[in-house]
């Protein structure tokens, strides 16, 4: 199946990568803004798939995406550009929406007139307000990539904490794709223990609580872009709807009870979200996940008309 990457930029090329290293499409299409930067990516690329035969790589134009099934929209400006680098500021990558809200408007009626059907992951930060100005703009099936990569960054340091393997470690985020999201401490658990059982659980909570909450921060401090993780999330993701797997991922989605896009565990296949599933949570856990959904609410309230 083809898949579309829009925007050549750190997010987007390391996206691409992924997905040539791990096989998980046959056909791919990098668009970009400037075409010239485009070819040049995916000509160096090419160069490389010599090893993955099954793999081909083109730029393209917008025209290029018909018969994608699903896109990537990795353009705009990122967090060091943005200024969304303090960690006091409750506003976080949200403070990006206004800037990257112009980039997809830009985007988005070219995406539509090629590809209208094509499942549309977006991983612009903010993502869980831009998806809601992607569906706003009439795509039916928007994913945001959501929690799904904080997940993995809250299993990575439990399992470096408790030294076991991660892949070991149950743990999810949920909510936001920003400060607001919501670490379920709750539901944490290695080979069914519950996390919260351990005697330092309250130092563990507050030490990786910050670690995961404010991960991109560091990262952007060291090497200005956050774009690995995302990166390999984005090709897993792409495998899990080319695949129709089935899969069950903390990922943003349209989630009519909270009236917004944010993340909670789904059944991810080839339509995209083909289930919101509702886990275990605490009191506080579920007020926690209600004001991040009114935080989120409140950015897409602000932007919502100039998808019409």
């Amino acid at each position: 199946m083809k898949v579309g990457v829009i925007g050549a930029g750190t997010v987007g090329n390391a996206s691409l990568l992924s997905m040539v290293l791990r096989r998980s499409a046959r056909e791919v299409v990098i668009v970009n803004r400037n075409r010239k930067k485009a070819k040049a990516v995916a000509t160096d690329m090419q160069y490389g798939t010599a090893m993955f035969p099954a793999v081909a790589i083109q730029d393209g134009d917008y025209s290029d995406l018909a018969g994608a099934h699903l896109v990537m929209i990795a353009a705009g400006i990122n967090e060091k550009t943005g200024g969304a680098t303090d960690r006091s500021d409750p506003k976080g990558r949200l403070k990006l929406l206004d800037a990257n809200v112009s980039v997809y408007k830009d985007i988005l009626p070219q995406l539509k007139k090629a590809a209208a059907n094509a499942v549309v992951l977006v991983l612009t930060d903010p993502p869980d307000p831009l998806a809601d100005f992607v569906r706003e703009f009439g795509f039916e099936r928007v994913l945001s990539s959501g929690t799904f990569l904080d997940s993995l960054r809250f299993r990575f340091h439990l399992g470096r904490h408790l030294q076991v393997d991660p892949a070991y470690v149950e743990a999810q985020v949920v909510g936001e794709h920003g400060t607001s999201e919501v670490l379920l401490w709750s539901s944490a658990r290695v080979a069914g223990v519950p996390v919260l059982a351990r005697r330092d659980a309250e130092q563990l909570m507050q030490s990786i609580e910050r670690e995961v909450r404010y991960a991109n921060i560091t990262i952007i401090e060291g090497n200005q872009a956050s774009q690995y993780g995302i990166g390999m999330a984005a090709a897993r993701i792409a495998e899990m709807v080319l695949r129709d797997e089935r899969a069950v991922i903390p990922i943003g989605s349209y989630n009519a009870k909270y009236g917004v896009t944010l993340s909670l565990p789904s059944i991810l296949g080839s339509q995209g979200v083909l289930e919101i599933l509702d886990p275990a949570m605490s009191e506080e856990e579920k007020e926690a996940l209600e004001r991040s959904a009114q935080t989120l609410r409140h950015a897409f309230g602000r932007i919502k008309d100039q998808a019409a």
